[in-house]
């Protein structure tokens, strides 16, 4: 009988914590880990690996909404850094960023609608955002909200 996926998760977990404190190198988790839980704390219904523009699905009365998520994990004497690459090639209805820190504990996950995302990855001038369609995770904050805890 498989295990629990929680109880695989929180050792992928520690093994990445390791992995980083023994090579200083992360060990390249962090997407997966943030769609699980998010998945997990929003009740989102998570798609297969690869699903092309967007990782999760949403009921939003009537309509099911597209969630592209993309994960950061904050390691001790950092800062946050950029939000991965978005693909805004595919379709997607939001972005959801999945801020982890510690033992890749969720700490905030924030979202931005893909007119906002589209809007800020356009804006002329930094060829990071341009070509490889990244943010700081300070300009993804400035145009989403966070919607995890609540009332932050």
């Amino acid at each position: 009988m498989p295990r629990p996926t929680a109880e695989i998760l929180a050792d992928v977990k520690r093994l990445a914590v390791e992995y980083y404190l023994a090579t200083g190198k992360p060990l390249g988790v962090t997407g997966e880990i943030a769609e699980a839980e998010v998945g997990r704390l929003l009740g989102l219904d998570l798609l297969e690996a690869r699903s092309p523009g967007y990782d999760a699905l949403r009921r939003v009365g009537d309509r099911v909404e597209t969630i592209q998520i993309k994960g950061r994990w904050k390691r001790q004497g950092r800062d946050w850094g950029r939000v991965p690459s978005i693909n805004t090639d595919q379709p997607f209805d939001v972005v959801m960023l999945v801020l982890m820190q510690g033992d890749y504990e969720v700490f905030e996950i924030w979202q931005a609608s893909r007119e906002a995302v589209v809007g800020r990855l356009d804006l002329p001038g930094s060829r990071a955002r341009n070509e490889r369609r990244a943010m700081a995770v300070a300009q993804f904050k400035a145009i989403a909200t966070q919607i995890w805890p609540t009332g932050g």
